[in-house]
């Protein structure tokens, strides 16, 4: 080593020369500060990347992890109130819904009889069309929850948001149901009573395709299209999840934040070719006066 060469393991302070000592080559930042590994070249590093050390050759030690961690906010009582929210607010959503519903889908004609209302005619389309605008409604509900939540609670990507999201496009589905099918349904039975024989008048729209039955008489179940938006939006969040660049449900981490990977630590991800191999120092010159390569 010579003089002008600048040795990283002697202190600035030592003389010219002089031999490192095992206690010079583990100095480190000053007392205070993480410890750190001796000698742990930075080259290639970003200066951004966290754990970089500007003032020398050193970095954290241990090097951080590469691991996804988890941020502060996902703690398990703070997950289910988010979930929670989650369904309330899509379930709520399902006001409008079924306002759209009600007035997209036509009324049926019917007529007042001794036995009650029968269809002014034979074979009316009225609520098939009330059942396919539901079902189309209810899919493009589910697709577009979905994509709403994979967005705005990026964080938060995972199965439980998945579960949340399934079970809130099926309370608004219900909530759409039970709200379109009554507008106009007072009216109905007023008529449906008082009205007097062959008197013509209009059924609301109503879901034959779709209902709630009741397994063992007690367990109400939903069948039917009203299971369209909840299979919509799982299935296009599942989709999502199948396509994007992280190989779990795990949240995306901001870049360059906490549980952001660190290119070239110890267990961390590395963004360039496979088999590119890792920088190596230059060699050192050779000291003054020192002999040349012998030529044959």
């Amino acid at each position: 080593m010579s003089p002008d060469t600048p040795d990283p393991h002697r202190p600035a302070d030592a003389p010219a020369g002089a031999v490192p000592t095992p206690d010079d080559a583990t100095t480190g930042p000053p007392a205070g500060g993480p410890p750190t590994a001796p000698g742990h070249d930075p080259a290639g590093y970003d200066p951004a990347a966290p754990g970089y050390d500007p003032a020398g050759s050193y970095l954290p030690w241990p090097p951080p992890s590469a691991g996804l961690a988890q941020p502060a906010d996902r703690r398990p009582r703070r997950t289910l109130a988010v979930a929670g929210a989650l369904v309330l607010g899509l379930a709520a959503l399902g006001g409008p819904l079924g306002l759209l519903w009600a007035a997209l889908a036509p009324d049926t004609p019917v007529r007042k009889t001794a036995e009650g209302a029968v269809y002014a005619q034979p074979q009316p389309e009225q609520p098939i069309a009330a059942d396919g605008w539901f079902s189309l409604l209810g899919l493009g509900f589910g697709v577009l929850a979905a994509i709403a939540v994979w967005t705005l609670l990026r964080r938060r990507r995972g199965p439980v948001d998945l579960a949340a999201l399934t079970v809130g496009a099926l309370g608004a589905a219900l909530v759409a149901w039970q709200l379109g099918r009554r507008i106009g349904l007072d009216g109905y039975q007023r008529l449906l009573v008082s009205a007097p024989a062959g008197t013509p008048f209009d059924k609301p729209a109503d879901l034959r395709a779709g209902g709630i039955e009741r397994v063992l008489g007690v367990l109400p179940v939903p069948y039917g299209n009203l299971l369209l938006p909840a299979f919509a939006a799982a299935v296009t969040y599942t989709l999502l999840a199948g396509w994007s660049r992280w190989p779990s449900l795990r949240p995306e981490p901001e870049p360059g934040g906490a549980g952001w990977p660190v290119p070239g630590a110890a267990g961390g991800v590395s963004w360039g070719p496979a088999g590119t191999p890792a920088p190596t120092a230059a060699p050192e010159p050779p000291a003054p006066g020192a002999a040349g390569p012998t030529h044959g």
